[in-house]
């Protein structure tokens, strides 16, 4: 028995060895479902070459300060770990563009997330995450925020900060829409299936107002198609509508 995992490891090792080969010419290392507990330090011998780093599918609990190394990376993929907290010092991922860290154990984001200004996707669902994280607002090139299967309970004020084309917050707990959801200045797509919200939770001023040409709001405390009563539904359709002219 020992012979064979000693055989199954090496062979790990080997294959480890040359995916580093490779991203060292092409700046992508895809090493997922090795069952790592940590991201190797061959991986940081790699700084200056990565961009696109790809360890999901691990049995990842920590990520070490060592993270801020990666200077010029912009894929992260954490995805499908054992993460608990995210170090601060990935403020110093200044070209990230893309972070993954679905399906871990996060319960919230470090402030250091809002100096990543190049950050255009943050795929944060099946988390533990119970407050809205604040350090995305004022991220300028935000683009896509994935949010769905988590502790949610409330979307706070602060809205007008938010500067993503698509937010999708289902399958959480929320029972409470902030007033400054409408003046999200780019939001276009909202996702809110399966929380908890009763119809009078969805304010005129989210379908009149806003620019969101498609709203989801099934497995809620009402029936979808009792939006139509809403004040500002007309709005909302007129903008849906366009929306489909232009995909056609």
């Amino acid at each position: 028995m020992c012979v064979i995992v000693a055989l199954f490891y090496s062979m790990g090792n080997a294959a480890l060895k040359q995916h580093y080969e490779t991203a060292s010419k092409t700046g992508v290392l895809q090493i997922s479902d090795y069952k790592l507990k940590e991201i190797p330090d061959d991986v940081f011998n790699l700084a200056e070459q990565l961009r696109n780093l790809d360890v999901s599918k691990n049995k990842i609990t920590n990520i070490s300060d060592a993270i801020s190394e990666l200077k010029h990376l912009k894929q992260l993929n954490l995805s499908s770990n054992m993460i608990q907290i995210l170090p601060s010092s990935v403020e110093n991922l200044k070209k990230l563009e893309l972070l993954n860290m679905s399906f871990n154990s996060l319960t919230s984001l470090p402030p250091a997330i809002s100096s990543l200004s190049n950050l255009k996707q943050i795929y944060l669902n099946n988390n533990k995450i119970k407050k809205f994280p604040m350090e995305i607002l004022g991220l300028p090139n935000l683009e896509v925020v994935e949010l769905s299967h988590n502790k949610l309970t409330e979307v706070p004020s602060g809205m007008s900060n938010l500067f993503a084309a698509e937010l999708n917050l289902s399958q959480n707990e929320i029972s409470v829409l902030s007033e400054d959801l409408s003046q999200a200045p780019r939001l276009k797509i909202l996702r809110l299936e399966e929380n908890c919200l009763s119809l009078d939770a969805i304010l005129p001023s989210l379908l009149r107002d806003s620019k969101i040409h498609t709203l989801n709001v099934d497995g809620n405390l009402f029936e979808s198609k009792q939006l139509a009563s809403l004040e500002g539904y007309n709005e909302y359709t007129e903008r849906y509508t366009a929306m489909k002219k232009k995909m056609f």
